[in-house]
């Protein structure tokens, strides 16, 4: 048995009835007045359907053939062929309907289209365009039986309003039909519910009652939580994770391996944290989530490059390996090993435009080690920056104050809303959708004022934490350096410096904030507030010490 197709009509609940279904078997049943009633016991729905009623009426694909026949004799018509339209009128290609006008326009005599209702050749005014060109052209004569209206080129006005009518309201059926369509499947949203196939990890099931549920698969959810986890890593590419996904056998539904792109899409589905996303916009759904709200942000960030770890674990130390870029064509600097001893540094002329010049790993790391005594802080320097900072907290204080109680306000009155429009929508003054529309707007401002309080408190609570520690590390930056390893000694490099660059054997060096501005402030003669930007040590460009020189050439 094949249905062709299937319309659902929803309407208010009546003794259980809940709406009214058509359908078109085999091409030759047409269906219709189904009723689905909601069971008694409240497990599933049952059908009831009057399929000897609509054959009598003569519903059916033969029965419309043959009472057609039987018309086209009373008129004197012979019939050369017969099409069976059964793809729907609302698609925007439709290869029946066109073999139609093919066979009218190469027809040198006037055709006579006769079809059982208007609603069976089309259900929108396109169509009328067309066959209202054949028709002036005489190359159509359309007859509607069950309308009693025959369309040619002495039809007058008040035919061819008859006909825009039965369009118009066979227009209107399909429109209502979409509509409730639209409305079922976003209020299936709002419930939480799923709209077509669960994403790779779930399945599908039915339940002996007849519920449908999507419940996690237990053959492939272990592995899709496996790649979140390898993924929030930094670690591992999408390259790689295809790789492991192979190694495990982790395949589609189908049996297929699983493409890169197929990684790609599941790490970015939130679907597996508990949200969906529709064209309705994100939405929570019901079914159990693979993964935690967090460990999918993870991935999300990872993702966008922050928390990578650009490069893998080595058995060789070198401090500055992917911190320099070339000046010259924007390349990665890489370090070699020479005579198994000397580590030399040079670009990796990707892009085939430099010349190759190396120079030691020493007088690199010298010239950064040296660069540190710019961003020191005299015992006087940081008494007065001290004393500055107090003058600022209290204009802070106020602001930090003045802005929690602004929140709190703002939190209230909003609060006073949903409560006002409950009331309202318990007096009918507003609906349901309006009333859970404006609540869920609602509820996300108090959750930003909620994020917004708690960021001014934790700003509070690490102002005068954060500008002493960045101080006291400014004065002991040069000695902590020296004296630590290589990976500490890269932590230090990264917090403070940024976009280091190497012309030749020039270094060019720039300061992350808020280093700086330390280095501004201790270079400004007139002490902080009346800080000049523009002033600086020689080389020196705004908070950037340009091509430092290379201390010695002891280390050729």
């Amino acid at each position: 048995m094949s249905i062709i197709k299937v319309e659902l009509l929803p309407i208010k609940p009546q003794n259980g009835l809940m709406a009214f279904a058509c359908v078109e078997i085999n091409n030759q049943f047409y269906v219709s007045s189904i009723g689905v009633h909601k069971r008694r016991d409240g497990l599933g729905y049952r059908i009831t359907y009057p399929i000897r009623k609509e054959q009598e009426e003569g519903q059916s694909i033969p029965a419309q053939e043959r009472r057609l026949r039987e018309y086209a004799d009373r008129k004197g018509l012979i019939v050369d062929r017969v099409y069976k339209i059964t793809e729907s009128s609302t698609k925007d290609s439709r290869k029946e309907f066109e073999r139609i006008l093919i066979d009218i326009r190469k027809s040198k005599e006037t055709i006579a289209l006769v079809a059982d209702t208007i609603d069976r050749v089309q259900r929108s005014f396109k169509e009328s365009v067309v066959l209202e060109d054949l028709r002036k052209q005489g190359k159509v004569e359309i007859h509607f039986m069950r309308e009693n209206l025959v369309l040619n080129l002495k039809s007058n006005s008040a035919e061819l309003l008859r006909w825009d009518m039965g369009v118009m309201f066979a227009r209107s059926y399909v429109l209502q039909l979409s509509d409730n369509v639209k409305r079922s499947k976003e209020q299936a949203v709002k419930n939480g519910n799923w709209i077509g196939l669960a994403p790779l990890g779930y399945i599908h099931v039915l339940y002996e009652h007849g519920e449908k549920n999507i419940i996690p698969d237990p053959e492939r959810a272990c592995h899709i939580v496996k790649l979140f986890e390898l993924y929030a890593t930094g670690n591992y590419s999408l390259l790689k994770l295809t790789e492991e996904a192979a190694k495990v056998g982790f395949q589609t539904k189908k049996g297929k391996k699983i493409a890169k792109s197929q990684i790609d899409s599941i790490l970015k589905n939130p679907f597996y944290c508990g949200m969906m996303r529709t064209k309705y916009g994100l939405a929570e759904h019901h079914y159990k989530p693979l993964i935690s709200t967090s460990l999918y942000q993870q991935v999300q960030d990872v993702a966008a490059g922050y928390h990578k770890k650009p490069h893998k674990k080595i058995s060789e130390p070198f401090i500055l390996r992917g911190m320099i870029a070339c000046a010259h064509c924007g390349c990665t600097v890489t370090p070699e090993i020479h005579k198994k001893r000397y580590i030399y540094y040079s670009c990796t002329n990707a892009k085939g435009i430099c010349k190759k010049v190396y120079i030691r790993e020493e007088p690199l790391v010298e010239s950064l080690s040296q660069y540190f005594d710019h961003i020191a802080l005299s015992e006087e320097q940081i008494a007065e920056v001290t004393i500055y900072l107090k003058k600022i907290h209290e204009s802070e204080s106020l602001f930090h104050t003045e802005s929690l109680t602004a929140l709190r306000k703002e939190q209230d009155r909003i609060q006073k809303r949903i409560n006002q429009m409950y009331d309202d929508k318990l007096d009918g003054l507003i609906d349901e959708k309006m009333y859970l529309d404006k609540v869920r707007d609602c509820k996300a401002r108090q959750t930003e004022i909620i994020e917004q309080m708690a960021r001014h408190e934790k700003a509070d609570h690490n102002f005068y934490v954060t500008a002493n520690m960045v101080m006291n590390l400014a004065a002991r930056a040069r000695k902590i350096f020296e004296s630590s390893e290589v990976d500490e000694k890269r932590q230090l490099l990264n917090f403070v410096f940024q976009n280091l660059k190497l012309d030749g054997k020039n270094l060019s060096i720039d300061t992350c904030e808020p280093f700086t501005t330390l280095v501004d402030y201790k270079k400004s003669p007139k002490g902080w507030g009346k800080l000049d930007l523009n002033q600086g040590p020689a080389g020196y460009e705004g908070g950037r010490l340009s091509y430092y020189p290379i201390p010695s050439n002891r280390y050729e």
